[in-house]
């Protein structure tokens, strides 16, 4: 870490729009190179520990310089309440009065990071103009020092720290000033204190150690609740955080043994808190001290990393979510080196993810059975207790030969347990020798309950989603017949609300050696139930097909099948006849969005087919045909109203704009062109419907036959 900016441009840039916007605290995220996180790399103005739950941050997680960056757009929450409405993981972590805003670092190439700035407590409910424009040039500037300046030794310091910066002093103090100050202060009645902004002491008067009952020396350097026992609550270390980051005074009232109460005001700047320590002259009552083997309590900043890592835990959906937040966050958070998750499974433990672990050692125990006494993560869920290892001695006595397989010398070893059922362990590991304090055991003990949980969920989750998938796969055709004259190419997309699953189809019937029939279709809702009504739809529509019947006969026989069922579901359908030969297609429509037909010589149109009723609902229902030519060249694009449906927007208009795309693509083939036509939707990462797809590209085939078509 960094005392100052020195000459880096980057550290120059980030502070200046720091000072130009009037924040209290700032912070720049970078992209990483190889994977998908933004890294705190530099930050002003806030301890290091605030910020730890946010040190890397996955750019798909719902933390406001994560949304920045995705939306390429500024994020504001003037205040805690709006902070919880809108981003409520980060709330619960920060429980503060303070106002935040996080913005991209783009610079016309793409996005480098991101920017967080904080203000004090009592913002204006929006930024001034000047502020925005302060931090959209600060952005611009940062964007254009980071394509051409390199952060000075690789942007942070070891072991991926942020490097952190001093504000700037407000004004030069005179040393002269500075004696002549301390020397007004020990006159006055009480003590006083100046703490850094990491909570450290950096000055004290003689009469405030006088009144905590220690010498000077052994405060200086150190933060008060780490060497007095009796301010160890968390509630003083609470006050001193909300003093830092809301900019507000503080006090609070402790018991110093054996018989006295004492009053801390803080009062905190850029810099750190001024702290004044008086005698209370309440009436508190009589307070018992400590107990000399009583636990240490857990400090205030790690029940709100604890509080935010459960929040996180609750988002995790697969147990690939699990095990990359253990393996970015909690691994960090204690400053391991290694990750070793296990499921238990049929009375065997297997690896589900590890890191920081050598191949050979993660084999060593993959699979081993849970009645093995040679391991410590089966010891662990046959005990129920975690374990904790300090050194390669204590690790050697009783499992031999295990620090040299893994080259790890300290290791919690944490078994994952839900109401008394054993799912897992959690292993974290530790290159070099270390103590395990109390409150370390008992916030890693509370962790691996929480992680049980989620991985339980989890596991659940991905058995659900993989019986959806293969049911899917199971109803879809899994190829589509070659037919000359024809190139066609299919596509699938779940939605991404409730089951992997949902009542999309699409089907290519091949009819005779010159005609084939193209159908796609849309089932109400994502469930198992719409999916065997699919099922059934798109069987009913392919033997009505191949019995010979014309399109309109088609839906008319397959909407009375479906009427008889009675599944409280409607589908739409679409089905075309198409025949190579005399390059002609007749199609029918139940209620269906209409197609899009692009022809070599011709802007891309929408095909006109009167929309009959939906399947399933009029067993008297007709449906009428429509005859349009196929000429060589032509493509003719089918989907489900997954593909156009947008919030707020007019179902035309969307249809329209994709007839834009569809014209405006280049002439590739079909399956290239439905991947353009669907990569809207591959970005979108909140689909509320499912999507299909079929893309017919005409050919140019031999001898004409004719076309069959029913007329109405």
């Amino acid at each position: 870490m960094s005392d100052g900016a020195g000459s880096d441009p980057v550290d120059r840039a980030l502070l200046q729009v720091m000072m130009q916007s009037e924040a209290s605290a700032c912070g720049l995220y970078l992209l990483a190179a190889d994977e998908p996180v933004l890294q705190l790399t530099v930050m002003s103005g806030m301890p290091v520990r605030m910020l730890e739950p946010w040190r890397r941050v996955a750019l798909a997680a719902p933390i406001p310089v994560a949304v920045a960056m995705r939306r390429k757009d500024l994020v504001w929450a003037a205040d805690h309440q709006r902070l919880a409405r809108d981003f409520p993981r980060t709330s619960v972590a920060v429980p503060y009065e303070f106002a935040l805003a996080a913005a991209p670092i783009d610079d016309g190439a793409g996005c480098l990071g991101a920017l967080l700035l904080l203000w004090p407590a009592g913002h204006a409910p929006q930024l001034s103009p000047a502020q925005r424009e302060a931090v959209e040039n600060g952005c611009r500037r940062l964007a254009s020092v980071l394509r051409t300046s390199p952060l000075a030794d690789g942007g942070a310091a070891p072991a991926g720290a942020p490097r952190v910066l001093s504000p700037p002093p407000v004004r030069t103090v005179d040393p002269q000033e500075a004696l002549a100050a301390v020397d007004f202060v020990e006159r006055l009645p009480g003590g006083g204190c100046a703490l850094d902004l990491e909570g450290r002491v950096t000055m004290v008067t003689s009469s405030a150690a006088e009144l905590l009952g220690t010498r000077e020396e052994d405060l200086v350097g150190s933060r008060p609740w780490e060497v007095l026992p009796w301010l160890r609550d968390p509630v003083f270390e609470d006050r001193y955080r909300s003093a830092v980051i809301s900019r507000r005074p503080m006090s609070f009232v402790a018991y110093r043994p054996p018989d006295r109460w004492l009053t801390f005001r803080l009062y905190p700047d850029g810099r750190g808190l001024s702290v004044w320590i008086l005698p209370s002259d309440g009436e508190h009552g009589p307070a018992a001290p400590p107990s000399e083997d009583e636990a240490v309590p857990v400090q205030a900043g790690q029940i709100y990393h604890v509080l935010h890592l459960a929040a996180a835990l609750t988002e995790a959906v697969g147990a690939r979510d699990v095990v990359d937040l253990v393996a970015d966050q909690i691994v960090p958070a204690f400053g391991a080196q290694g990750v070793l998750m296990y499921a238990a499974e049929g009375g065997r433990l297997r690896t589900i993810g590890h890191r920081g672990y050598p191949a050979q050692a993660v084999a060593a125990f993959e699979g081993v059975a849970l009645s093995a006494a040679h391991s410590p993560a089966v010891h662990a869920l046959a005990t129920g207790e975690p374990s904790f290892y300090s050194s390669p001695e204590e690790i050697e006595r009783d499992y031999p030969g295990l620090p040299r397989l893994t080259g790890k010398a300290a290791r919690a070893v944490l078994p994952l347990i839900v109401s008394g059922r054993p799912v897992g362990c959690c292993i974290l590991a530790f290159t070099r020798p270390r103590t395990f304090s109390p409150e370390e055991r008992q916030v890693l003990t509370s962790l691996a309950g929480l992680i049980a949980q989620a991985l339980d969920r989890a596991r659940l989750y991905d058995t659900k989603q993989q019986l959806a998938h293969d049911l899917q796969a199971g109803l879809l055709p899994h190829r589509l017949p070659a037919v000359p004259g024809l190139a066609v190419a299919a596509r699938y997309l779940p939605s991404t609300r409730g089951m992997d699953i949902g009542g999309d189809f699409y089907d290519l019937i091949r009819l005779d050696e010159g005609t084939v029939a193209a159908v796609i279709g849309d089932v109400q809702g994502h469930n198992a139930a719409a999916a065997a009504l699919m099922g059934q739809a798109r069987t009913a529509v392919h033997a009505h097909a191949t019995a010979g019947a014309p399109p309109g006969e088609v839906l008319a026989r397959t909407n009375r099948l479906l009427t008889d069922l009675d599944p409280d579901l409607f589908t739409s359908c679409l089905y075309v006849h198409i025949d190579v030969r005399t390059q002609r297609a007749c199609l029918a429509s139940a209620g269906h969005p209409p197609p899009l037909l692009r022809r070599a010589d011709r802007p891309t149109t929408v095909v006109d087919v009167p929309p009959g009723l939906l399947l399933g609902i009029d067993p008297q229902a007709r449906y009428l045909a429509t005859e349009i030519a196929l000429p060589p060249g032509s493509v003719l694009a089918l989907y489900t109203d997954g593909l156009v449906e947008t919030p707020g927007v007019d179902l035309e208009r969307s249809v329209a704009q994709l007839a834009e795309r569809l014209d405006a693509a280049p002439r590739l083939g079909p399956d290239r062109l439905a991947d353009t036509l669907l990569e809207s939707r591959h970005a979108d990462a909140d689909r509320q419907d499912d999507v299909a797809l079929m893309v017919l590209s005409a050919e140019r085939v031999g001898p004409k036959g004719a076309c069959r078509a029913d007329r109405a």
